[in-house]
This record gives structure tokens, C-alpha cells and sequence, in this order.
């Protein structure tokens, strides 16, 4: 493969929806090129960042290398569409990822003691009825199913509603919207849709959610975000629906990914399913190694605000570096035996979360939404076995998989 076919492949989609050669062009890079200038056809050139540390010694300092103008990877056609749009603006949507420093913090701290242990802490006998209701409804399907389509989407679709006070009656609208924004080049997941679309439906779905909360505010995050005060002036409606589009749309589908991906890497390695059926206190490992070997997340940029050397290339100020999560995932300098699947990795330095200023704030309810998904599903399933072929989905950006044909065997209930 010539530098041009890697480049190329790094910013497709198709690269993402082929497990094997996604692990192919990353697997050269950590070993040839770490550090690599990017010039996809069709694309603005970057730096694509694939060693564990590099991506480490990038996002923990985040004064040098910052989020804006540029945080995720689009054609320049895309771009120019964006700038159209949103009169000169880079962002689509501009929320955390989208923001820096005392900004940055600000929003930060609007809903971070929501998403605190203590907070998450109180949730849990919702979870884990939440838990409970999702495998009752698998099991209602029968012996054969799609365990994304019809188990995984659900569960943390649900919880979602939940922290913002939504009806379940609003799943299905949800679940449409955030498909399309986070289809990518992926034919399947657009549906007559594309991310422009499903960004405006978010944004009218979700300015009825913010004119109902400042009228009649309650205790869940949506009321946070449509009352809160920034600098002592109330939010504005660009900052406030691309909060809301970030929780619905990241905290949904990652989580979603996670526990399909979790589950296709258990039917693949049954060991390790039946380890962690004997020891179901490893659960806690066994989510980070999930999340270590989906990397929902494949990456953000960064833009350097100075000159800098990282691993011996000059990046200069004002250009973009990519951190590929899951490149740095499979660090082979980072993990014993990166490509093996096991539920008692430790430790796992993985950095499937992000890191530093910009690490993922809902870390500690994903997790614990995935601990009480597992938790039922082995406390109740013997086995998964597969009935088809898993599909992943073609995206640069958020993803993992869009099928996962599966056959289960519930455990007998004296």
C-alpha cells in the first residue's frame, strides 16, 4: 500500500467498516510513520497520530493543542456545505468538542456533577430495572435475533430519556435521528438522511425539550441545560442544542457500540464469555476491555496553537493532528498482546474515553450502564452463538457495529 492509499484509507469509511484492514493501515503506521502527514484526496491535511503516548502527550495539554476550528474529519465539499450553512462558522454543532479553556470549563460545569459517581450512584435501581426489562424483552424474541439492532440500540436509548426527562415514547424518533448522524458514508445508516438533516431534526426536537423545561424546569439534565447561566446571560440556542445533541447522540451510540462489540468479542473468544460467567466481579475490567477493543470513538482532532515536536516531526502552528483511539487501542508498546480479547486485562491504559481536559464526561455512567447490561445477560444467558455475519459500520467518526446476528441460549431455571 503507497502513502497516498494509506492516506486515502485513513479518512474512509470503508477503512472503519473492515476490522481487517482498519488493523492493517493502523498496525503499519504505529510500526513505520507514528506520526503521520495525511493528504487524503478530497480532504484538508493533518497529522495522524497513532501511538498510545503520542495521543496521551497531545490531549494532556490541552492549552498547546486545542479543539477549535477543527474537531473532526470532513471532506472539504462538507466543510464548505458546513460554512454555508452556519455563516462562516467551522461547527455544525458547537458543544464541548467544539470548545477550549475557560469556555470549555464552563459548559463543562454545568451538568459534571450529574455525571459524578455520586450522582450515577443514585440511578441505580433505575439501571438496573433498566437492565432487567432489556433482557426480559430479548428473551421475548425468541432464539434468534439481531442483539444490536433490537437488544443494544434500546438499553442506553432508554437510560438517555431518562437523565433528560423524556418519554419513551420518543425512543424510535431518537434512535432515527442519531443513526443518520452518525451513518457516515455508510448507505444503510442514512435512510433518506444525512448528518445536515438529522442535525436540524435534533435541533427541533430539541427546542421543544428546552422551551417546555423553561417553563416548567424539573431535576433532569435537559432543565440544567435550557436554564443555565453563562457569564451571568442565559445559554444561547446554538451552545444549548448542541449540548443536548452531545448526550443524546454520543452517550447513546457509543454505549450501544460498546456492548454489541463486547458481546461479538465474547461469542468469538467463549473463554473468556465462561471466565467471566464464573467471576462476574471481573465485570468492571472486562467493560474497559470493551471499550478498548470497540474504540466507539475513532477520533478527534487537535490543532496546534504553536510549534511543537512530537516524536521527532515538526508540527507547526495552526496544523491539525487526528488521534486515531483505535490505533492507540492496539498500542503494541502499551498492551501485552493487544489483538487478544481478555475480560481480566490489567492494567488497561487504553484511551477509548479520550483524555485530560476533554475526556468523555458520562465515563462513569456508560460504564456502569454496561456493567448492569452484562450482569443480567450472564446472570440469564448460558451462550450467544452467531447466525450470521456481523456487520460494522462504514464512519470515520462514531461507530461500531449495525449487526450482530445472534442465536442465545437462556440458562434453565430450576
Amino acid at each position: 500500500m503507497q502513502d497516498h492509499d494509506i492516506d486515502n484509507a485513513i479518512a474512509s469509511g470503508k477503512t472503519y467498516g473492515d476490522l481487517e484492514v482498519q488493523h492493517a493501515v493502523f498496525s503499519r503506521l504505529r510500526r513505520e510513520d507514528p506520526v503521520h502527514w495525511t493528504e487524503p484526496e478530497g480532504f484538508r491535511p493533518f497529522w495522524t497520530v497513532t501511538k498510545n503516548a503520542d495521543i496521551l502527550e497531545v490531549e494532556r495539554q490541552s492549552d498547546l493543542f486545542i479543539n477549535s476550528p477543527r474537531s473532526k474529519l470532513w471532506s472539504i465539499e462538507f466543510e464548505q456545505s458546513v460554512a454555508k450553512l452556519m455563516a462562516g462558522s467551522p461547527h455544525l454543532v458547537r458543544g464541548l468538542p467544539q470548545m477550549d479553556g475557560a469556555e470549555h470549563r464552563s459548559y463543562r460545569k454545568l451538568t459534571q456533577a450529574w455525571f459524578q459517581p455520586r450522582q450515577v450512584k443514585l440511578l441505580e435501581p433505575r439501571l438496573q430495572a433498566l437492565a432487567k426489562r432489556t433482557v426480559d424483552e430479548m428473551e421475548a424474541l425468541g432464539d434468534e435475533f439481531d442483539f444490536y439492532n433490537d437488544v443494544a440500540v434500546w438499553f442506553p436509548l432508554r437510560v438517555i430519556l431518562l437523565i433528560l426527562g423524556q418519554p419513551e415514547s420518543d425512543a424510535e424518533r431518537l434512535l432515527r435521528i442519531t443513526m443518520a448522524y452518525f451513518g457516515g458514508s455508510d448507505p444503510e445508516m442514512q435512510k433518506g438522511s444525512d448528518m445536515l438533516k438529522a442535525t436540524r431534526d435534533y435541533i427541533e426536537y430539541f427546542d421543544g425539550v428546552s422551551e417546555d423545561r423553561r417553563r416548567n424546569p424539573t431535576d433532569d439534565v435537559a432543565s440544567i441545560i435550557a436554564n443555565s447561566l453563562i457569564d451571568g446571560q442565559p445559554i444561547g440556542h446554538h451552545e444549548a442544542s448542541s449540548y443536548y445533541i452531545a448526550l443524546a447522540s454520543a452517550g447513546h451510540d457509543s454505549t450501544a457500540a460498546t456492548a454489541a462489540g463486547g458481546l461479538l468479542a465474547m461469542i468469538q473468544n467463549p473463554d473468556q464469555w465462561r471466565k467471566l460467567k464464573a467471576n462476574p466481579e471481573l465485570l468492571p475490567l472486562a467493560i474497559d476491555e470493551m471499550v478498548r477493543w470497540v474504540s466507539p470513538v475513532k477520533h478527534f482532532f487537535r490543532t496546534a496553537t504553536q510549534d511543537y515536536d512530537l516524536r521527532g516531526k515538526s508540527i507547526k502552528a495552526g496544523e491539525a493532528l487526528l488521534m486515531s483511539y483505535p490505533s492507540g487501542n492496539r498500542d503494541e508498546d502499551v498492551f501485552d498482546e493487544p489483538f487478544a480479547f481478555r475480560v481480566d486485562r490489567t492494567p488497561n491504559k487504553h484511551v477509548g474515553f479520550g483524555f485530560g481536559a476533554h475526556g468523555c464526561l458520562g465515563v462513569y455512567l456508560a460504564k456502569m450502564e454496561l456493567q448492569y447490561l452484562f450482569r443480567e445477560l450472564l446472570a440469564r444467558v448460558d451462550s450467544f452463538e452467531l447466525v450470521g455475519d456481523p456487520a460494522w459500520v462504514e464512519t470515520s467518526f462514531v461507530g461500531g457495529l449495525k449487526r450482530l446476528p445472534v442465536r442465545v441460549r437462556m440458562h434453565a431455571m430450576a
